[in-house]
């Protein structure tokens, strides 16, 4: 069996991030998270309506990401992306913090690099069409993926790191789980190594550092006070970001994020 291309190893990460995030999350609506009634009440739907409707949202996110795993239709992946950014803006529109939008930025981040990767949009014929794995990037493409992927870890590791400074009560409660007594001080320390993080991923990310903050998500995420596993799971998006950019740091070597012509494509 030959060795997966480039092309395909991102590929199927993005496709596995997209499915993690929106079949944990839909997860979320079967047990009828509570929260979730702030979340309806943008829309004006009352508290009877939204413990009805969430059972219906969360089976149609698990629908939606089993079948990226199956065959991700372009226009479904499209949808996520759509999807993605409503879900996590409605954090802040309904009067949680900004921080918690931008943390989410795997949720719509994946299925957006997976759409650059593929070609984009394309024609309304193509919209229709299960995307290829198959399909071989240009160097204009490699480009474009890389500064995606790079924005996204940027934005889900300083949302994280601000949520942390700010000191999230949930976040705290996993701090004091794990036995740590100072909890307002060990978030803000992570708060800050997040955010640094973030920046450095943005201006030059090394696959050594990018190994390592996969490994701290996929760590300190399995902590979360209730519901750990559909936690975990939803927030493949951040996971497989950081996977798909330790993928692509060899091949892409950007001097300049924002100077998209002077770059250096690997063989």
């Amino acid at each position: 069996m030959a060795p997966l291309t480039l092309e395909q190893k991102l590929h199927y990460t993005l496709r596995l991030a997209i499915a993690m995030c929106f079949i944990g999350h839909g997860a979320f609506g079967i047990i009828t998270k509570p929260i979730w009634v702030n979340y309806f009440a943008v829309f004006g739907i009352g508290k009877y309506w939204a413990y009805n409707l969430m059972p219906v949202v969360g089976t149609l996110d698990i629908s939606l990401g089993i079948l990226v795993l199956i065959k991700p239709y372009r226009i479904i992946v499209l949808w996520l992306v759509i999807w993605g950014l409503i879900t996590a803006a409605l954090r802040p529109l309904s009067g949680e913090p900004f921080a918690e939008l931008i943390e989410r930025a795997g949720n719509f981040g994946a299925p957006l690099a997976l759409l650059i990767l593929s070609g984009g949009i394309g024609s309304v014929k193509d919209l229709f069409k299960p995307i290829d794995p198959d399909i071989k990037a240009n160097s204009a493409t490699w480009v474009s993926v890389s500064i995606c992927l790079r924005i996204v870890a940027f934005l889900l590791l300083a949302g994280h790191g601000w949520l942390n400074v700010i000191g999230k009560k949930g976040l705290l409660d996993e701090y004091s789980r794990v036995g740590l007594t100072n909890t307002m001080l060990t978030a803000q320390v992570i708060g800050f190594y997040e955010i640094v993080a973030g920046l450095l991923i943005l201006v030059k990310p090394f696959k050594s550092f990018i190994f390592i903050l996969l490994v701290w998500k996929i760590l300190s995420e399995l902590f979360y006070p209730h519901w750990e596993v559909f936690e975990w799971i939803e927030r493949g998006g951040s996971y497989c970001t950081l996977l798909a950019l330790f993928f692509i740091t060899d091949k892409i070597h950007l001097k300049n994020i924002f100077a998209v012509g002077r770059v250096s494509v690997g063989a």
